[in-house]
């Protein structure tokens, strides 16, 4: 099966759920997909019904939905609720759970436990760790215990504190052949994809040549075998200074904010509710 949906006129993807073994065929036949964030149900919904064959629900809803200013303060019951949300809505797409700071760096036990929760409570069909060392046997673990795991290198937002602010990795030669090794040690651990996240392309490029698992660029250049954005900077919600790699596909900020002022002056003027909107008797 193409990971892309055939679409019927009603706009539902009419076909069966996605899994991990399509993402391998789409990376064994050259076919380029997506994966974007969703944090509820009506954006999951959205993005099942367009299509999209990946949803993530990422940490990055700590800042984009919970108003935190890093991921880092996230609870794992809030990513549960989070997830619990955007599966509602989806019928058809692999829907990724991220397991955030402190759930798992404990060790292989502590992912364990939280990843059990995010299948058994949440609904999600995976979940996604970040980072290599301890995170390798830790997904050995899982995919051992029949969870499916997604791993993330490159800047690793957990790790924000650590790298010093998000910056770009692998700039030298010793970080890139670093980063090339952890991905090939997280996919000999049954990682079934690898995100990619602020890498020089020819890292990008790199670490795709030499895995046999789909990486997921966001930052990665043009050589990875997917691309991932947050829905939010996607369709132009985001403020302030962003990333390099976000390309807005529309400006909904601007429309939502037209929509309200034209909400609020028809209320003020007694345009609205006009007679279509009133019920009679």
């Amino acid at each position: 099966m193409s990971v892309h949906a055939a679409v019927d006129g009603s706009g539902a993807a009419a076909s069966r759920p996605v899994t991990i073994h399509d993402l391998a065929t789409a990376r064994r036949d050259g076919e380029r997909f997506i994966m974007v964030t969703a944090s509820d149900a009506s954006s999951g919904a959205i993005l099942d019904e367009v299509g999209v064959p990946v949803i993530l629900v990422g940490d990055s809803l700590a800042m984009v939905a919970l108003g935190y200013d890093s991921t880092l303060p996230v609870t794992l019951d809030e990513m549960l609720h989070h997830t619990r949300a955007v599966t509602r809505g989806v019928r058809r797409a692999l829907v990724v759970g991220d397991l955030p700071f402190g759930s798992y760096q404990a060790g292989p036990t502590a992912a364990l436990h939280a990843a059990t929760r995010m299948l058994k409570e949440a609904g999600a069909g995976a979940v996604k760790l970040e980072g290599a060392g301890r995170t390798v046997e830790s997904t050995a673990l899982l995919v051992e215990a029949g969870i499916p795991v997604m791993g993330h290198l490159g800047l690793t937002p957990q790790s924000v504190h650590q790298f010093g602010g998000f910056r770009v990795q692998a700039k030298d030669d010793a970080a890139a052949d670093r980063i090339v090794s952890d991905a090939v040690e997280l996919a000999d651990a049954g990682a079934f994809a690898i995100v990619l996240e602020c890498v020089p392309e020819s890292v990008g490029r790199r670490v795709t040549d030499a895995v046999d698992v789909p990486t997921i660029g966001i930052g990665a250049g043009q050589h990875t075998d997917a691309q991932v954005l947050v829905w939010h900077d996607l369709l132009g919600l985001t403020t302030g200074r962003l990333p390099r790699f976000v390309k807005a596909y529309a400006d909904l900020r601007s429309e939502i904010s037209a929509a309200v002022k034209t909400f609020a002056s028809e209320v003020a003027d007694g345009e609205y509710p006009g007679p279509e909107h009133t019920y009679g008797g």
